[in-house]
Formats: C-alpha cells, structure tokens, sequence
C-alpha cells in the first residue's frame, strides 16, 4: 500500500524554528521544533549568526524526520517562511557577518532622517521604521558601508534558508514588496530605491520568485545536512506574517474578512484587492503580498498585545506570593473568565503600550508608554484587568480604523484566542463576529500551501484554502449589541487619551 505524500512547511521564527508536515490535504503530520536564540548586543544591536540559524533548520528537518517514517521518500515539497525585515548579507564565501534581525533599533536616526517621503510610502504602502532592511541597508551604507562593500546580495531570513536549501540567491514578492518596490506591480520601484539612498547599492537585489509558480530542487549537500533527498522541489514561502495569516483565514469567504494574531505582539491584517488599499494620512502600517494574483494584505502591528496582561497579572501573582500566598502567572490566567464575567464593561481606559520600544500602529512613537484613565478608588484589581483586555480590543479597533471600514468578519489566532471573554470583547470592539481558526501551526501551513500549489496538488490558492483552511474555522460568535454600544464610548476616550498624553510622554522621555 503506497504511503500518504507529504509537505513539508519550515517555520522560522525568532526563537523557534519548526518544521512541520502535512498530508495533501492539509491534515497536519507530526512538528518538530529547535530553539533558536538571537543575540543582543550593544547600541540597539540585535543579530543572529546565519550559519546556527542554516544548522537549526537542518537539525528541525532531521528532528521531523525521526518523527515521521520515511519522511524523505514521502516528501512531495517543501517550503520556507521566516521571521520578517532583517537584512542578512552574503558574500562569496558565505555570510557577511551575523544578520540584523528585525528587533535591531540601531538604524533609528537613519529612520528619522529618510522618514516622511510620501510616495515612498505610497508605492510601498509601507511606513519606514527600524526593522526593514531598506532603512538598516541605509544606515549601514552611511555608519558600517564595508558590510555591504563585501556583500554580493541582502536576503531576508526565509531567503537565506532558501539558498541554503537549493543554492539559488532571491526574494520573495512580499518581502520585497513592503521594502523596494511597488506593492501594485510586485516589482522593484527606482524611485524607492532611490529614495533610500540606495539606488548605488541595486546590485544587492536579488531577483523576486513566487513560490507557488517556481520551485528549485533541494541541493545534494542541504539534502545530506537534512535527511530528505536531492532533487526534491522547494518553494519560497512568503513572509511569516503573510503566511500565517494565509493559514488562518484572512482570504475568502467575502469581502473584508480579517484576521488578528493576538499573542505577545497584536497583528492586524485584511486582505482587500491592491488596487482598493487605504493609505493613511500618517503614513503608517504595511502591504504584504498575498500568494493570490492581484491581492493583498493591509498591516498594522501593535508592539505588545498579550504582553500588557501579562504585566498586570504578574504583578498580581507578585503581590500575593510576597504576602504569604503563593501564586503564578498561571493562576491568575485561570481566573480572567470569572473577573470578565463579574466586572462591568468599559470602567476605564487602558493604552497598552507596554513595550519598552513604545508602539508601531497604528502611530509610530517610541515614546508611547502604558497606563490607565479614568482610575478611581472604587476599581477593584479584577476591573483593572478586564481594563487591560479592553484596551487590546481598543488597540485592534484602532488599527482596523486606520486601514479603512471595519472588518465584516474577524478571524483570530494566537494563545489569547482560546479565551471565550477575550473573544466576546474583541468581537465588540471590532463590531463584526469573530471566528477561531483550530489549525495549530499556520505560519508552516500558509508556506505548505505554496507548495502544494507549486506542484499542482491545487489548481490555485483558492481551491487549496477551501480544502486546508475553511474546515478549520469556527462556528461565528457575534457580537453583543449593547457591549458594541459601550466600546462605541470608549474608543473616543480612548483615542482622546492617546493623542492628549503625547506632551507626557515628550516630558517623560526628555527625563531619561
């Protein structure tokens, strides 16, 4: 009896690399997953040496294979997405130096120099900041120009995995679409180049490949390095966020369907036709290409999502364990339904702007800090941290806002999308039904597609979403009409807080 042909999707995270296969169908196999440590360093540095990066992979696909009876002769393709921006240069003789990761802030006063070009903007779609390579390409042309004197091409994470993997050298439309061309015609853009001050370094560019239309054979030394076999098809996945979102849900069934990773950053995504895209007035946000001629996907990230609940439930689990009682994070974690259930909605609001770094969407400030408004003596700790939850839901609003209408549909994946009452607010905040994707690994899943499609296992994307993506999504669990009404209220408290705190963040970053 002949055995069930396999794909294989390589998810490159910051921290954890995986591979995972998957049946033809879109039945997930088994996962195999490496630790994968980044490097911080002085002056903003944050970097990843490529060649532990390269070995990882292998180790992954090793590791999925000890999992997996005859994984190399099952294996019909595999595919390759990573964590996004960065730049990681190579040379001749392999890597240039250890890659700049996308959480590198070191190229910030080049940002504030190049930031504000509009028609950068409008043929990217793309805000400039700290983590694209275009603005890191720039910074190190003025500050560090031999890194890119001995560079021969700048790849992203995924496109160096991909050399690695079939020894071809190129990008991907999404990536370079957010980055040096036009989001419209999939293409680099002069005028973008140029406007980065880039135009003498365009030898750097590799060539842009869509992965599900062109593959390349794994090399005898990847497939040596692997355990899979030589000749076997790779494809170029796009960028992780694409990929998962892709995975989850943000293409099809009707118009202006969305989709939300609420996990320790908020990712916002709705994929609309390229020529329907709503640029912003503040210039903020991306466009990432979707593996679907013509579409594309509108992109405002929150620095920190879940990372604000997990701060004021530490420091709850901290209270209680200093005087006498110990508790954890975990503890309190088991306790949000029954707070959500017996707190009123809409006390108070809450910015979640955690992170040290500020925020990136739908406003660019490195200066934003968190805190709430509107704190009485009469708030209990069970209301501050249904607070917290409000302001995720306010932060997804206000992103979606800055993309255009509301979406009619919202699909949300990430660890917070299992709670019932997280779900019922952002169902609220949003005004649209919300609906839980049950795939677990859809970052490797939406790269899987490529490559299922590549080898004309679907026709097209669409015949594999509604086959790999649509059974997995949950019944629509709509929103409550009178909550709709109370967050209604909210929201313009809470963009009046936002935009009148500014001059207190101005005075708090002027003391540091």
């Amino acid at each position: 009896m002949a055995q069930t042909k396999l794909v294989i999707g390589i998810d490159a995270g910051t921290s954890v690399m995986k591979a995972v296969a998957f049946d033809l169908q879109g039945n997930q196999v088994a996962v195999a997953s490496i630790a994968n440590r980044y490097d911080v360093g002085a002056g903003g540095a944050v970097t990843q040496p490529m060649a532990r990066t390269w070995a990882d992979c292998a180790q992954a696909l090793r590791a999925l294979g000890e999992k997996v009876p005859d994984l190399a002769a099952r294996t019909a393709a595999l595919a390759v997405t990573a964590q996004g921006d960065g730049t990681w240069l190579v040379g001749r003789d392999g890597p240039v130096a250890d890659a700049w990761l996308w959480l590198d802030a070191r190229a910030a006063p080049t940002v504030d120099r190049l930031a504000g070009n509009r028609q950068r903007f409008e043929t990217t779609g793309t805000g400039l900041n700290t983590c694209q390579m275009g603005a890191q390409m720039a910074h190190m042309d003025r500050f560090h120009p031999a890194l890119l004197d001995q560079a021969e091409v700048a790849l992203h994470c995924k496109d160096w995995l991909y050399l690695c993997l079939t020894g071809v050298r190129a990008t991907d439309p999404s990536e370079a679409g957010f980055t040096f061309a036009d989001f419209r015609t999939r293409a680099y853009d002069e005028g973008v180049i140029a406007a980065l001050g880039l135009t003498h370094r365009r030898n750097l560019l590799p060539p842009i490949v869509d992965g599900t239309q062109t593959t390349h054979p794994l090399t005898d030394q990847a497939a040596a390095l692997t355990g899979l076999h030589a000749g076997t098809p790779v494809s170029l996945g796009y960028v992780d966020m694409a990929m998962t979102a892709l995975g989850a849900g943000v293409y099809g069934g009707g118009e202006n369907v969305a989709c939300s990773t609420v996990g320790s950053t908020g990712v916002h995504m709705r994929a609309v036709r390229a020529e329907n895209v709503h640029l912003n007035a503040e210039g903020t946000g991306y466009v990432i290409a979707l593996p679907i001629p013509g579409i594309v996907t509108q992109v405002q990230t929150n620095m920190a999502a879940t990372l604000n609940l997990d701060w004021i439930l530490n420091v709850g689990a901290g209270l209680l364990t200093d005087l006498g009682h110990p508790a954890s994070h975990r503890d309190l974690v088991g306790q949000i339904e029954r707070w959500l259930a017996a707190t009123g909605p809409g006390q108070m609001v809450y910015l979640p702007y955690i992170s040290e770094a500020g925020e990136r969407g739908p406003f660019v400030s490195a200066k934003a800090r968190a805190g709430f408004v509107g704190l009485t003596q009469t708030h209990t700790y069970p209301a501050m941290v249904r607070a917290v939850i409000e302001g995720l839901g306010m932060a997804l609003r206000d992103c979606y806002a800055a993309m255009g209408p509301l979406p009619t549909e919202l699909r949300l994946t990430g660890g917070a999308a299992r709670s019932k009452g997280l779900r019922a607010v952002l169902a609220a905040c949003a005004h649209a039904p919300v609906r839980v994707s049950a795939r677990e690994e859809a970052g490797a899943a939406g790269a899987a597609m490529m490559a299922a499609v590549a080898i004309g296992a679907y026709p097209t994307m669409e015949t594999c979403i509604a086959e790999w993506v649509t059974p997995l999504l949950g019944a629509p669990e709509a929103p409550d009409g009178a909550l709709i009404s109370t967050y209604d209220g909210l929201f313009t408290a809470y963009g009046a807080a936002r935009r009148g705190l500014v001059p207190a963040w101005d005075a708090l970053a002027a003391k540091e």
